[in-house]
């Protein structure tokens, strides 16, 4: 079986904002993952931002409704295209552009923050794309990330859990060879210029098989998550951290 299968994205992009959709959960993540990077943004209104790996908008339109003035960019141009045509239908302003990560088409120093969620353990190269997201953010910009660390516990509920025996996540979508150690991103951010990285386990499921099966079953019957943050990185992780000069 292929891994890191990308291809879903575009065949989703069509029904993106369709609540049967098989993607559509991913956007109840925003207002928990929000809680934490409100600690550290008290108002987005005029800052901009650019969602590196965008999908078809979830979190672009989630910002652009709290006054930022949102980019965003993906590799699926399907996505870019469905973001688009949501956009304009919702009445809201945000320029969207295909590409990749490690590549971004902007010029540098131009963002106040970069939001990059659910996407690291998708790129095919991590110290490539967090040198880009450097490169466009103006000094002192903040960039903002959640993903997935590299444990057997992630690949128990993430692989075996959620795609092969739930099938909750279609399978393939993850490869765990490119979750990404907190460790080792904690060294990448730093040589790409970052500092003062603050990372915090992101709980969504529960710390147990047992709390895991309950928060789905609650899941399935009310359409709600819980987010927690606290120390245990072991599976999921959220982070900000802040751009400085190389000369630093």
């Amino acid at each position: 079986m292929a891994r890191n299968d990308l291809a879903f994205y575009d065949q989703q992009a069509a029904q993106w904002w369709d609540k049967t959709a098989t993607v559509f959960p991913l956007s109840q993540l925003n207002p928990l993952r929000f809680q934490f990077f409100d600690r550290y943004v008290a108002d987005w209104r005029g800052l901009q931002v650019l969602d590196v790996g965008c999908g078809g908008g979830y979190t672009c339109e989630f910002l652009a409704q709290r006054g930022a003035v949102v980019t965003g960019i993906d590799q699926s141009a399907a996505c870019i295209t469905a973001a688009h045509n949501h956009a304009q239908a919702m009445g809201l302003a945000i320029d969207y552009h295909p590409g990749v990560a490690e590549q971004l088409p902007f010029a540098g120093d131009r963002f106040d923050i970069v939001t990059c969620v659910d996407v690291l353990e998708h790129v095919q190269s991590v110290p490539i794309a967090l040198a880009e997201i450097s490169r466009v953010l103006k000094p002192g910009g903040l960039f903002l990330f959640d993903t997935i660390n590299r444990t057997w516990q992630s690949r128990l509920l993430m692989i075996w859990l959620l795609e092969d025996w739930l099938r909750l996540i279609p399978q393939g979508i993850h490869d765990w060879q490119q979750f990404v150690p907190p460790q080792e991103l904690t060294v990448q951010l730093q040589q790409a210029h970052f500092a003062d990285v603050t990372i915090q386990g992101f709980d969504l499921f529960g710390r147990n098989l047992a709390t895991q099966l309950q928060t789905l079953w609650h899941y399935w019957q009310t359409g709600s998550l819980r987010a927690n943050f606290d120390h245990n990185t072991q599976v999921f992780y959220i982070g900000i951290t802040r751009k400085i000069s190389p000369s630093r």
